[in-house]
């Protein structure tokens, strides 16, 4: 599942949002949008009021209150997802440039140390910034997101298997933040892979990382 992800960016007017933040701007530190990890905090498009905007969310839908942070989100059908879903307030863009996943194998890289898994980055030709279909809620950890996962396109599938995130084409944007919940269930589908990009594997935590 996708566990790593980069926005490149700050907020600005993209499917129809306002270049402003529904919510007030973290100052600390430990707020990197561009470098999204589980529990991390970043932006995303939802709607309020009538009005599509930006916010800060966590992204752990359950707020720690599971094993692991709740990233990705697959079975929509099941009762306490679906009363999400079903819901256009609780549903959310995430905006991203490329998401990662890990190789199956691990590489010896003949450094002396022990072999790692590799990062596969992968990213949309079509929409240098995309959106990922997501909802939310708001927990005692302040509101958390969760991404909307698919089985994976034949891309993604050699590195990960079992799923990879639902990426929207902008004609269907309104319909993932409005829709009726049969037609954002018809929207989970794996993106055409003749419109993506991967690169890898990297070894960032390496110094010889090719």
């Amino acid at each position: 599942m996708c566990n790593r992800a980069r926005m490149r960016g700050e907020p600005e007017t993209l499917w129809g949002s306002a270049a402003r933040l529904l919510s007030e701007r973290p100052r600390d530190n430990r707020f990197d949008p561009g470098e999204l990890r589980p529990k991390g905090r970043s932006y995303v498009i939802r709607e309020q009021d009538g009005e599509r905007a930006w916010d800060v969310m966590n992204w752990d839908v359950l707020g720690g209150k599971a094993a692991w942070p709740m990233t990705n989100v697959r079975q929509l059908g099941l009762a306490q997802w679906r009363r999400l879903a079903a819901k256009p307030e609780n549903r959310c863009l995430i905006t991203l440039t490329e998401f990662c996943e890990f190789t199956p194998e691990k590489h010896d890289l003949a450094d002396g140390k022990p072999p790692l898994k590799g990062e596969m980055w992968f990213s949309v030709i079509d929409q240098p910034t995309f959106a990922v279909a997501g909802f939310w809620q708001g927990t005692e950890q302040g509101r958390g997101f969760t991404m909307v996962t698919c089985d994976p396109n034949s891309l993604v599938a050699p590195i990960h298997p079992k799923a990879m995130i639902t990426i929207l084409a902008p004609d269907d944007i309104d319909t993932w933040l409005r829709g009726s919940y049969d037609e954002i269930v018809a929207l989970q589908r794996p993106y055409d892979p003749g419109k993506m990009t991967v690169r890898g594997p990297v070894f960032p935590t390496r110094r010889n990382e090719r």
